[in-house]
């Protein structure tokens, strides 16, 4: 029946003078929840709402969303996709008022849409609907994440999910260099549309350095923003330093026990030789003192 009402509808549209109006940038609806396409038309004189026929429908595929005729919906041709999640505003109809409330937007809903007014003369216009949701914060993780060596390269990688559109992705150094050029960036969109962003960073490894990931939403201007520094105690010596360092360290230590050993020795068998030198110095003296108290003989 709707078709039939559409088909009447652009049968006299070279005769159709009422202007509807509908805003001229796109409409941006959040992931999950209402959005209200706004339709408005004038009309000279005062009209009966059994006279008003509204009709919303997609401008590409002819699907319908939503119709009104006799003052009543008349949902019998409306697309599955969009059941339970329309409605007018009747109250405001006979104020030139033929918004379209949508609940829970999804992905899927994005596109233009066409809004029919008649009533005694007919008029139509479109406005496209955006889709956004916004992403989590995003993580960096460092690849590996231990047995660094300066010299080498890494991968930094920065993660967020659950957003929509496609996020634009900047990566700077310490310094606020950008270091977009050196990315892969990769999309992955789960049951609901939304995207899982990943983007992989590839650097050459030094030092107490500093490198950030921004994401930028183009319909919702938000920036998520996170960083990671690789400092010094990231970054571990090379294998075989390691090992001439080890080397070297037990070298050392074996020569400064044998020069103790040596060292002990030494102190030893001086303190013999010095117990000696006493102990003979000792006799000699009990000797001389014997010799002189002998008396002579005559």
């Amino acid at each position: 029946m709707l078709s039939l009402l559409l088909s009447a509808m652009l049968a006299v549209q070279a005769m159709a003078v009422m202007e509807v109006q509908v805003p001229e940038q796109p409409v941006v609806a959040l992931h999950g929840r209402d959005a209200i396409l706004n339709c408005s038309f004038s009309h000279a004189s005062p009209f009966n709402l059994s006279d008003l026929s509204v009709f919303w429908q997609l401008t590409d595929t002819k699907r319908s969303v939503h119709g009104y005729r006799e003052g009543h919906d008349q949902l019998t041709d409306q697309a599955e996709s969009f059941a339970n999640r329309t409605s007018l505003f009747p109250t405001q109809l006979g104020l030139g008022n033929a918004s379209l409330l949508l609940s829970r937007v999804g992905v899927a809903d994005e596109g233009s849409y066409t809004c029919f007014v008649r009533v005694q003369d007919y008029g139509s216009a479109a406005l496209l609907l955006q889709v956004a949701a916004p992403y989590s914060k995003p993580v960096v993780t460092l690849e590996p994440e231990s047995n660094l060596r300066p010299g080498d390269e890494v991968a930094l990688t920065c993660e967020a999910y659950g957003g929509f559109p496609e996020a634009g992705v900047i990566w700077q150094d310490g310094g606020g260099r950008n270091l977009t050029d050196n990315i892969t960036t990769s999309l992955v969109a789960n049951e609901e549309g939304l995207f899982t962003m990943t983007s992989v960073l590839t650097v050459v490894l030094e030092p107490n350095s500093t490198y950030s990931c921004r994401l930028i939403n183009p319909l919702l201007g938000e920036d998520g923003y996170a960083f990671v520094t690789i400092t010094g105690q990231n970054i571990a010596f090379p294998p075989v330093a390691l090992w001439v360092t080890v080397g070297l360290a037990v070298c050392l230590l074996v020569l400064l026990i044998a020069l103790a050993a040596v060292c002990r020795r030494k102190i030893k068998e001086s303190c013999e030789e010095a117990r000696r030198e006493a102990e003979e110095a000792k006799e000699l003296e009990e000797e001389e003192s014997k010799t002189a108290m002998t008396p002579l003989k005559s």
